[in-house]
């Protein structure tokens, strides 16, 4: 593991990032101290698979309901009689 400082990574970063895709890992520092690591990404867990929690959640029927209206004004959303007013599709 090397340490270099900002200003030489900054310089040599195709370097440093063929180095660290080999495998190195390479701290960069700013005034001695270190701020950063460069490290190779690592490879991505096995891919996703739709439906793997197929059967394990559940979604209640009110899942999308409109909220109740001071629930709707605390986080500051319109609620359903908000939209309405306005001519917006209430059900957006």
């Amino acid at each position: 593991m090397e340490t270099i400082n900002i200003h030489a990574a900054k310089t040599h970063l195709s370097r440093l990032v063929e180095r660290a895709a080999a495998g190195e890992e390479i701290i960069i520092a700013r005034n001695g101290k270190p701020i950063a690591r460069l490290v190779a990404r690592g490879e991505a867990g096995r891919p996703r698979k739709p439906g793997a929690l197929k059967g394990r959640v559940r979604v209640g029927p009110d899942f999308d309901a409109p909220l109740p209206a001071d629930l709707a004004a605390a986080l500051g959303a319109a609620s359903h009689r908000d939209r309405s007013a306005e001519g917006l599709d209430p059900d957006r």
